[in-house]
């Protein structure tokens, strides 16, 4: 799949919610992982294939061995990554049960070469369908809060540069003409 570039429409666009589930939306949660693992990415929003859909995989799999460098819990319990690990998570709503935010810098697969420090909320819990339509609560803090934070931003049409100051913004400026150039040059935008 082609991952949609800064200054795509898409982008801004919200998803409309899942409907469907199954064999279709196993298929497609296949090829945007593929995608993904392709481009050495850690999660992939349906806005960057093109999809205005309520839909994201997210892999943030510890090495084989090693324990998971943030906490998680999955419908009460908690599994070894590897039994969840990649999750795909349809129609995502975020609740925030804890106060503390934390600085880390993100990427983008939308931005290629551009990286920025973001300040999220470091604990979340997260519904969401899985790929048959199953309900499951997520509640997590680490790099896997804050990737599950960056994609279910992308679903309603937020990007990461969005939660820049003004000044923090104009330091990528130059970063972000480029690529829209670019993305205008070769017809997406």
């Amino acid at each position: 799949m082609r991952i949609t570039q800064y200054g795509e429409p898409v982008l801004r666009q919200r998803g409309k919610p899942v409907t469907e589930f199954g064999n279709k939306l196993a298929r497609l949660a296949n090829e945007m992982l593929e995608t993904m693992y392709e481009a050495e990415g850690i999660g992939l929003a349906a806005q960057q294939v093109g999809l205005p859909l309520q839909f994201c995989v997210v892999d943030v799999s510890p090495p084989e061995g090693e324990q998971a460098p943030y906490f998680y819990e999955l419908d009460g319990k908690r599994p070894p990554p590897v039994l969840f690990m990649p999750l795909a998570l349809a129609n995502p709503e975020v609740e925030f049960p804890k106060g503390n935010k934390s600085d880390y810098e993100e990427g983008c697969l939308s931005f290629p070469g551009v990286r920025a420090t973001i300040r999220r909320k470091s604990h979340i819990k997260v519904r969401f369908q899985d790929i048959d339509g199953d309900p499951h609560i997520l509640e997590c803090d680490g790099l896997l809060a804050r990737c599950i934070l960056h994609e279910v931003d992308h679903l309603n049409g937020v990007l990461f540069i969005d939660h820049l100051s003004k000044k923090e913004l104009r330091k990528i400026e130059p970063d972000l003409r480029r690529l829209k150039a670019v993305t205008a040059a070769k017809g997406r935008g």
